[in-house]
């Protein structure tokens, strides 16, 4: 199995930052893509940042480009998201996912952290 643990978040003012980490551990051979997700009251589960393996490709979602920075260190399985001039509309409880498999041979999986509450105050 594989577990995901997610640390940081909290509350902060307009226009502060915050971040986040989430490390995987457990049966990982490959992990070939990580990504931090969020969900507001009321609203569906929205993909926010994306970051494969190799760190080539990296997709922001429009409302957080220029703000927001996704990055991970492979060794340590670890997926990072730093957030800037955060504004009442980012408030959400963020997910971390990742695309993995045990072995060279088994299918890639999703697998999802905790979450943790964001929340900007004016």
């Amino acid at each position: 199995q594989v577990q995901l643990v997610q640390s940081g978040g909290g509350l902060v003012q307009i226009g502060g930052s915050l971040g986040l980490s989430c490390a995987a551990s457990g049966r990982i051979f490959f992990i070939r893509k990580m990504e931090w997700w969020r969900q507001a009251p009321v609203n569906e589960r929205e993909l926010v940042a994306s970051l494969t393996n190799s760190g080539n490709t990296n997709y922001y979602a429009d409302p957080v480009k220029g703000r927001f920075t996704i990055s991970s260190d492979n060794a340590k399985n670890t997926v990072y998201l730093q957030m800037n001039s955060l504004q009442p509309e980012d408030s959400a409880v963020y997910y971390c996912k990742i695309e993995s498999k045990t072995t060279l041979t088994t299918m890639y999986r999703d697998y999802w952290g905790q979450g943790t509450q964001v929340t900007v105050s004016s």
